[in-house]
């Protein structure tokens, strides 16, 4: 009965923790797709990763600021009005 019930935990536990995983989408995100940085398009406070002076995704201030970017399919950044190139800093 002791090694039933430790059996049982460690699949629950190994099922939560697939759970979180995927739902951070860290598991399948991008898998086999190819994806471009693409600048000026993102929402605030829906930007892909650190750039602009902070550090992590989703802290974007403001809509379609050139300094931040979002991951896109291949060929998407043009159709959607961005730039696969970073803006150049100011002198």
């Amino acid at each position: 009965m002791k090694t039933t019930s430790i059996l049982m935990s460690t699949a629950i536990g190994t099922l939560l923790a697939f759970s979180a995983v995927t739902a951070q989408g860290g598991a399948h995100e991008g898998a086999g797709a190819a994806t471009e940085k693409c600048y000026g398009v993102a929402k605030a406070g829906e930007n892909s990763c650190a750039a602009n002076g902070h550090s992590c995704q989703g802290q974007a201030k403001t809509d379609k600021d050139p300094n931040e970017w979002k991951k896109v399919a291949q060929g998407e950044c043009a159709k959607m009005g961005g730039s696969t190139t970073a803006p150049k800093p100011a002198a």
